[in-house]
Order: structure tokens, then sequence, then C-alpha cells
């Protein structure tokens, strides 16, 4: 993220921050909570959740590394599990012959290999087979899904979305300075970015109400498809995918003086709101936090002003909603169950993973 961050940060204006939410002890006492709660729910083999999808282990992974416990036996024993399910086309997953030969392999190769990374916990060789898999399920061609990302790489279908484009977007970024351990001799792997790019552009807004958001996808009914008065059908932008967007054009090294960059925060600012996922309500709530902190944090924003001229402290906004809702045990969960949402180790390490940006 550090590297990915630079191109949007670069031209941040030094805004003031308003102290209304929790101190920073307050988010280091939830932080702590979920963390502890996420250690009671390690199963013995180093897992979280459902064993065959590595990347719930490796969300909680991640969490724990932001939580400071990145050294500890637990975080050790999961990094060892998400290192075991890599297979020998370098990406992470388990088989499933019913989806096509992998198990959500784009999805899961990229969140693990950024909880990797982050841990400190892979060797290096680990994560340049993984980058070469996701390089290498980038869609290509000429119509509307080029340069995108599926949930598989050996879909029986030509099928690409904004939420897995993110997380390889993210994870190349991210680990990109691995390369640098790359034997010689041997091919690199990146992305075509220009492509990418392209891509996201596709899914944003440039009209109405929404302008600057962004959609999933532009082709299935939970892209979010919507007919305007003269009967066209347009794309329906919402929170969490908007956010997203911003994320991958940093990661494209758009600063935040494009007009991309700009319209798409403009809608940020116009539908902010940490009460629920806009335009979704509860459904990826927690998704929403994560991506919205991650996105903010990498554009370099502090303050998102709003069209009546209010100045939000975001990380100030969001840190008092996710303090507000953890329960009593140190969890949170989601009531919507839409995206798993109702795994409290899953929606734990999402807030964790959130807070972490938030002071």
């Amino acid at each position: 993220m550090k590297s990915a961050a630079l191109a949007c940060a670069v031209l941040a204006a030094a805004l003031p921050a308003f102290a209304s939410g929790p101190d920073a002890k307050a988010i280091d006492a939830a932080v702590s909570r979920g963390v502890k709660y996420l250690l009671s729910q390690q199963a013995a083999d180093g897992s979280f959740s459902d064993p065959q999808m590595p990347a719930l282990t490796a969300l909680p992974l991640w969490a724990l590394v932001r939580g400071g416990e990145g050294g500890s036996a637990a975080a050790k024993k999961a990094a060892q599990f998400v290192l075991g399910t890599q297979r020998p086309d370098g990406g992470f997953y388990v088989p499933k012959p019913g989806r096509g030969g992998s198990g959500l392999g784009n999805y899961n190769t990229s969140v693990c290999v950024s909880a990797l990374y982050e841990s400190g916990l892979a060797p290096a060789r680990a994560i340049l087979d993984a980058r070469t898999y996701i390089a290498g399920s980038q869609l290509t061609g000429d119509d509307t899904m080029s340069g995108g990302f599926g949930y598989d790489r050996m879909s029986r279908r030509r099928y690409a979305d904004l939420s897995n484009t993110s997380y390889a977007l993210d994870a190349m970024r991210r680990t990109e300075g691995v390369e640098e351990h790359r034997p010689q001799g041997e091919a690199r792997a990146d992305l075509n970015w220009e492509k990418a790019l392209k891509f996201v552009e596709r899914l944003q807004e440039k009209e109405g109400e929404r302008a600057g958001g962004a959609a999933y996808n532009n082709r299935t009914p939970q892209g979010g498809l919507a007919t305007n008065s003269t009967g066209r059908v347009q794309l329906r932008a919402y929170g969490s995918m908007s956010y997203a967007a911003v994320l991958s054009m940093c990661h494209a090294k758009l600063t935040r003086g494009d007009p991309r960059v700009k319209s798409a925060l403009e809608y940020c600012s116009k539908f902010w709101t940490v009460d629920e996922n806009p335009g979704m309500g509860n459904q990826g709530l927690y998704y929403y936090y994560d991506i919205l902190s991650r996105a903010l944090s990498a554009a370099g924003v502090a303050v998102l002003e709003q069209p009546d001229g209010r100045k939000v402290d975001w990380r100030s906004e969001l840190s008092a909603r996710l303090v507000k809702l953890q329960r009593p045990d140190g969890s949170w969960v989601n009531d919507n169950n839409r995206f798993w949402e109702n795994d409290p180790a899953l929606v734990t390490s999402f807030a964790i993973l959130a807070l972490s940006l938030c002071k």
C-alpha cells in the first residue's frame, strides 16, 4: 500500500481534522478486544471460519498483524495454513470442480498474498508465484470486461467485477517490490494497468445524481442495473464500489487532481455516511467500512467536504461508529448475511483493519 498511496497522496492538501470521535486509546482498546476474540476463534490447524476459503483465514491474519499480533504463534499458524493452500499455478485456493476447476481463485489469491505480504511470514517465492497467477488472471480483449478480474481464473464464463478487480490491483501494487527478488532471467509479473483503469472507468457514472460513483459491474443483475426516465438502462453506483474505484485509481497512479478521482471523491462526499453502505443498506456494510478506509487513506484524504460546506473527519466518524457497534465479546457481526457478513471472524477482521487506519 505504501507505494500505491504516493500517487494520490502527493497532491493531498493539508486539511484540518476535527477530534469528535474516540481517541487513540479507545480505538486501541476496541482493536485489542477484537484481536482477543479472533484468537479465540482459530481452529487447531490455524484456519478461521471455512478452511475451504483461504481468504477467510488471510483476513484474520491481516487483522492480527494490524492489531499488534503479527509475531504471535496464532499469526504464524494462520500464515502456515494459508501457505499450505498455494497451488502449483501460484494461486491460493482450494480446487472446486463445480466452480470451473478452482474455488474463487482470483479473490482468494489476492487477499491471501496481501495478508501474507503484510505479515512478513511468507517466502518471496510464494509471493512471486501468486503475482504471476494474478497477472495471468486479468482479462484481455476488447469488450467491456477487458482489463478486469472475476472470481475465478478458470471460470466457464467471461466475467469481471469491480470488487475482485480492486482486490487484484491492491495486491499487485502492494507487493510490487518483491519483484526485485525474482531470479534473473525469469519473466516479471505485472498488469496491463491502462486496461485495468479503463475497466474501472467504464463502471463509473458520468452524469446524473450519482455522477462519479461506481457500480459492481455492467452485466449481471447484482451489478445494480437501473432504468432512467427515458428508458435507457444505466449503471447503479453505490458506496463500497465507489470507494473501490477510488482505491483502484490510486493504484493506477492517478492523482487527486485527476478529474476521474475528483469526481469519485465528490460522490463519496455527497453520499457520505457510516450508518449504511450507500445504495445497499446493511448489505456488505463492514466491507464498506474496510474499503472506504483503505481508499481515503490511499488518496490522502483527511476531511470530506459536504455539498453544504460541512467538513467531515471520516476517521473520527468511522471509528466512533465501529466502537459503538462492537459486541461485548469483542466481535463485530452484520445481521444481514449478504456477502457472508454474519461470519463474526470475517466481520471482526474488517472492523480491525478499518480501525487501524483511523488513528
